[in-house]
């Protein structure tokens, strides 16, 4: 038997709340890309996730003195609001609002995670200078203080329990990243920038890409993991592994190679 995947869109408009212990994912703002005018212009903006441990409120951000090991840096971090992309700088006021729909003060967040260095995804870091960043592979502490951490394909940063940053380069080159949440209501969700652009891209990303060798793999590791992608201009979907009778007709997978078997 081979393991079939598909994919379905998830219903529903941002903010989309995915409740889960000890995380829930929040997409605040749902990523789009239009084509606009005449040529090739295109009016576009990444989406922006929070990612909310359960145990979390206003009260419990009193910030610790920050560590010097990258490790406990990161979980110390992950203790409180996490964002993952922040649009683009013309987005300021919607993710502000946003943020507040949910309780959240720019304050409180205690983490930002940036996917990829591109404008649509990391345009309003400033508007929280007391948090860690990680952009791409960059990490730091409030004031500009950068840890070694040793993140890579083989290798991804443990923040909490089923909450992990996992190395996926392709489209902005060597260094994209995705966050992982395991054990939310509807299973393992993936936050991965640009990896996927949005559902169906199939036919579209290879042009987007700066390495699309590297994004091809990265692709297949997220389809073999995620129940849920959150993408970075489109809705959130589904991903459904299915079992194929034998004896038939190889079946294309998503990205146009024979299926793979996802144990």
């Amino acid at each position: 038997m081979s393991g079939l995947v598909r994919t379905e869109p998830l219903p529903g408009e941002a903010p989309l709340l995915v409740p889960g212990d000890p995380y829930s994912v929040v997409v605040l703002l749902q990523g789009y890309a239009e084509p606009e005018g005449v040529g090739d212009a295109v009016r576009a903006d990444g989406s922006v996730t929070l990612v909310l441990p359960r145990a979390w409120g206003p009260a419990s951000s009193h910030r610790e003195p920050q560590p010097y090991e990258a490790k406990t840096a990161l979980e110390e971090a992950a203790r409180g609001p996490i964002l993952v992309d922040t649009a683009g700088p013309w987005a300021r006021e919607a993710l502000l609002g946003a943020l507040a729909g949910q309780g959240v003060a720019p304050g409180d967040v205690t983490l930002v995670v940036g996917t990829h260095g591109h404008s649509d995804h990391i345009g309003n870091l400033g508007l929280f200078p007391g948090a860690a960043l990680l952009v791409s592979h960059d990490f730091c502490l409030p004031g500009g203080r950068y840890l070694p951490h040793g993140l890579g394909e083989e290798r991804p940063l443990r923040l909490g329990p089923g909450l992990e940053v996992w190395a996926t380069p392709g489209h902005g080159g060597q260094r994209d990243v995705s966050v992982l949440v395991a054990g939310t209501a509807l299973g393992t969700v993936m936050v991965v920038g640009d990896v996927f652009e949005r559902d169906g891209d199939e036919g579209s990303w290879q042009a987007l890409s700066e390495d699309p060798v590297a994004q091809k793999h990265s692709r297949k590791r997220v389809l073999g993991t995620a129940d849920v992608i959150v993408p970075g201009h489109g809705a959130p979907f589904r991903v459904i592994r299915e079992a194929s009778a034998p004896e038939t007709e190889p079946a294309r997978s998503r990205d146009g190679e024979e299926p793979t078997v996802h144990g």
